[in-house]
């Protein structure tokens, strides 16, 4: 048998209820699954008690695994990382729930920010339309739009190093129009 194969046993005879069987799986995953735990919390003591979470929640739930040819040991560190991870945003919203939106600052940008930013945009576009021969297109194409310089040339029938010329020289055009 291949440890794969051992482990999936080891956990068939968990749900069964087999103490044995469970001391047996704990010894030979809760090596890794500790590491697991301390990485995502960084404090040993709490990933032991993460760790002792892990194996109840083996023990109640090992019926739910099911043999899919993937190792079982993703199986066990997913349970194991899920855990850990629950417990470190319990440990950072202790309060937690609505209480906690009290003090936690809106991130949106405020009315002066909204309508500063809307007035760049206007800007900006005001610039991009004003750019000659088009270069306002290609930039908005290849800066918003995500088009490649190759797209650029094949609709253009421009070499490559030319379209990066008119790249380059569109921006240096729009930088000077936008610091005026």
């Amino acid at each position: 048998m291949t440890p794969q194969q051992e482990i999936e046993a080891l956990i068939a005879q968990v749900a069964l209820g087999d103490r044995s069987a469970f001391r047996d799986l704990y010894q030979r995953t809760s090596a890794k699954l500790f590491g697991v735990c301390l990485r995502v919390l960084n404090d040993r003591a709490e990933a032991e008690e993460a760790l002792q979470e892990v194996f109840l929640r083996v023990w109640d739930k090992a019926g739910m695994y099911q043999v899919n040819g993937l190792s079982p040991m993703t199986w066990l560190i997913t349970i194991a990382r899920n855990l850990s991870v629950d417990r470190r945003r319990a440990r950072r919203d202790p309060a937690g729930g609505l209480d906690a939106a009290e003090v936690v600052a809106d991130s949106a940008p405020g009315p002066e920010a909204q309508a500063v930013a809307r007035s760049d945009v206007v800007a900006l576009n005001a610039c991009l339309d004003g750019l000659p021969d088009g270069k306002g297109d290609m930039l908005r194409r290849v800066y918003l739009d995500g088009a490649s310089y190759a797209t650029l040339a094949s609709e253009t029938g421009a070499r490559l190093n030319t379209i990066r010329t008119w790249l380059r020289r569109g921006l240096a055009a729009l930088k000077e129009c936008l610091e005026q």
